[in-house]
């Protein structure tokens, strides 16, 4: 018997909920219910879904901002900035969020080439909303005059507005990349693509959360921080933002014990922050069942000092915002003090419904641990680059996404990453992963942090710079680390410099990037070999 599929086929892309049903579904099951906290303040989710309703009405029928318009967001963390994400997808506008500590020439820049039409933006950032006079409207959250954010939302209280009609490729989001290599790229997320993540958010990183859990905010709404509580959402867990915008481990394990939290998304460099702060002993943390890290590997060291503070509680995915994450997951089970018991450098194996393969330059597929470019296909890929062809064209090959991101995969299907592609260097003829010898580094009982990269050097081609952050009151010198390091790592591996600061620069969602590390060592004098170490 054959089957006929030339009837009744679905179209390329077929109609999908509106994100902002997330909302409206948490307010009509738990209406009263706590859902969002910020300071001494709560909302319920009622109150959430009426103001973000009251919002979209402003946005549609005031501006006049219709289904494809782009928003940009200028804001540090608030609830308006939360119930404003939902308003703008209830329109079936697009939610273009931007790191809110990036200059008023960046935000400018973000404005053009997303092409917003309005600006949702802080009163504390009257510069940045001077830079962007070329979009078509501004609101002010925490101005004081009736067109402010609150003032136009008390006023539409009330006031209905149905979420249009949207289908899977429809943008919701342009979650621009950091900018590491270049100016800044809007990664187009769309309804159908971030439905499917935040079922795999829900189903891979933290199973069994539902509406008696909650989970504190620790890094800007904007970026992989708004997906992980847009998942909270999905199942009525409360969201804990801090009365502060500055980070204070103090504040969140306070959080932790008041509100019973039960999971947070962070980076490597916050965890350790977390559980190396006194406050940790201080405060009742034993409702936390995920502590979910992501956006850089976490070095080994960083790991066994986490589990022996909190437990068998790591969750660590890697992924990119072009992929809001969604390509490895490796769950508690798989962490452990014991090295025999872990699967040491690993990031895990294939998120549920993705595919990931370690390709060759030219796309095929490597064998089991042959180091490669890691490549994904699957539900979670983004729609492309937003008005950036030539992007788009680099980005993809057959249908894969390429992450930028070197790594191999073992017998098992489980991915290590060496690194950034950009992050390698070729010292006298060989590659060098800065990655290994981070690892090697941090092994030294005196030191914090550290950083590896490649400058160039007229004899060896690159040679390796190691910056690195030593404990309180260690008296460490680059030739006690050089010469501790001889019996632990190949010649041919060794940093041929080493220098020590107090403290490393950090991105604004608290990463160590090498571009930050790279601009530091070149202000300071550090990458001229005739400066001494320091």
């Amino acid at each position: 018997m054959t089957i006929d599929l030339s009837q009744g086929i679905l179209p390329v892309s077929t109609r999908v909920m509106n994100l902002s049903q997330f909302l409206t579904d948490s307010a009509r099951r738990h209406p009263q219910q706590v859902g969002f906290v910020w300071g001494d303040r709560t909302w319920s989710w009622a109150e959430m879904e009426a103001r973000s309703a009251a919002f979209a009405v402003v946005l549609r029928d005031r501006y006049g901002l219709r289904k494809g318009d782009r928003l940009l967001v200028q804001s540090a963390n608030n609830n308006q900035m939360f119930e404003a994400m939902f308003a703008c997808w209830r329109i079936g506008a697009v939610w273009v969020p931007a790191n809110y500590r990036q200059s008023p020439e960046e935000i400018a820049y973000l404005a053009r080439s997303s092409g917003a039409k309005g600006l949702l933006c802080g009163a504390e950032f009257p510069d940045h909303a001077r830079a962007c006079d070329g979009v078509g409207f501004t609101i002010l959250i925490g101005g004081s005059d009736e067109a402010s954010y609150d003032a136009l939302v008390e006023a539409h209280l009330g006031q209905s507005c149905e979420p249009v009609a949207v289908w899977r490729d429809d943008p919701c989001w342009f979650f621009f990349t950091s900018g590491t290599t270049g100016k800044p790229k809007a990664a187009v997320l769309t309804h159908g693509q971030m439905a499917f993540v935040v079922t795999n958010h829900l189903c891979d990183l933290m199973p069994g959360t539902g509406p008696e859990d909650a989970s504190v905010v620790v890094a800007p709404l904007s970026h992989g921080a708004g997906i992980h509580q847009l998942a909270q959402v999905a199942h009525g867990v409360k969201t804990i933002l801090p009365a502060g915008a500055r980070f204070d481990p103090a504040e969140i394990w306070g959080l932790v014990e008041k509100w019973r939290v039960t999971n947070l998304f962070t980076v490597p460099t916050i965890v350790k922050l977390l559980v190396e702060h006194p406050s940790v002993t201080e405060h009742d943390h034993s409702s936390l069942r995920y502590m979910i890290y992501a956006g850089a590997p976490m070095y080994r060291a960083d790991q066994i000092r986490a589990l022996q503070v909190l437990g068998p509680k790591l969750v660590q995915y890697f992924g990119l915002g072009e992929v809001t994450g969604n390509i490895t997951v490796l769950p508690p089970a798989h962490h452990s003090v014991e090295d025999a018991s872990m699967r040491i450098g690993s990031c895990g194996f294939a998120r549920t419904g993705m595919m990931v393969q370690i390709q060759d330059p030219q796309g095929r597929a490597l064998p089991a641990f042959e180091t490669g470019e890691i490549a994904v296909i699957g539900p979670a890929v983004f729609a492309g680059y937003f008005d950036n062809p030539e992007a788009n064209a680099k980005s993809f090959r057959d249908g894969w996404f390429l992450t930028g991101d070197l790594g191999h995969m073992d017998a098992e299907g489980f991915v290590y990453l060496t690194g950034r592609a950009s992050d390698m260097y070729i010292s006298g003829g060989s590659n060098i992963y800065p990655r290994e010898i981070e690892e090697k580094i941090l092994a030294h009982p005196d030191i914090s942090e550290v950083a590896v990269l490649g400058v160039a050097d007229p004899v060896w081609g690159e040679i390796g710079v190691a910056v690195c952050v030593a404990r309180p009151g260690a008296m460490m010198q680059p030739e006690l680390l050089l010469a501790w390091l001889e019996s632990r790592l190949a010649r041919y591996k060794m940093p041929k410099h080493v220098v020590f600061w107090p403290e490393m620069p950090k991105s604004a969602y608290g990463k160590i990037t090498k571009k930050l590390i790279r601009e530091e060592l070149t202000t300071r004098g550090d990458l001229d070999p005739a400066v001494p170490a320091q």
